[in-house]
């Protein structure tokens, strides 16, 4: 129990009782909540299909455009003003706080390559596959470059998702 504390996964609060010791209650906090499964994607998935089936294909389309909007926005408020080194570390931890389990590499002094290991949403990204198209979209936009690519996917049966952004162009003027 102390190891959870530590890690942040559970608190402590003390109860009091008319008779005897206090008791020591324990609950998940917000992070600890996060490490239980929960069925969101097949919910969403069913809300998509939805959408798509009283609306249109387009209304869907519009929903993830607006995600990547969203997106688009946040990321580039956390990367304001950093290097491309450190913006691309800034990705890598926001990634990694909305569960993709993502890691940065050098690769040379132009390229860096992104590793999601995760993908918190793959079972939409597996039906609706626009979803990875709004991410590498939502990374061009955010380090305002075309040389972002997504070279692997886990949608197409790759062991995790890859990108590489290549600065070569940028660097030199």
């Amino acid at each position: 129990l102390g190891l959870l504390e530590k890690d942040e996964l559970i608190v402590a609060k003390e109860v009091k009782q008319p008779m005897g010791r206090p008791l020591q209650m324990y609950s998940l906090t917000d992070k600890g909540e996060r490490l239980f499964p929960k069925n969101y994607e097949g919910m969403t998935i069913e809300f998509l299909r939805d959408i798509q089936e009283l609306h249109g294909e387009e209304s869907v389309q519009l929903l993830f455009e607006k995600r990547e909007k969203r997106l688009t926005e946040e990321y580039k408020n956390r990367v304001n003003k950093k290097s491309i080194a450190e913006k691309i570390a800034e990705i890598a931890k926001i990634q990694e706080e909305k569960g993709y389990m993502a890691k940065v590499n050098r690769i040379d002094d132009h390229t860096f390559e992104l590793i999601e290991y995760h993908c918190p949403i793959f079972s939409v990204a597996q039906e609706f596959t626009i979803a990875c198209g709004c991410e590498t979209n939502m990374f061009k936009n955010v380090f305002g470059t075309d040389q972002v690519q997504r070279i692997r996917c886990k949608t197409d049966g790759d062991p995790h998702c890859k990108f590489l952004f290549n600065y070569e162009k940028e660097l030199n003027t």
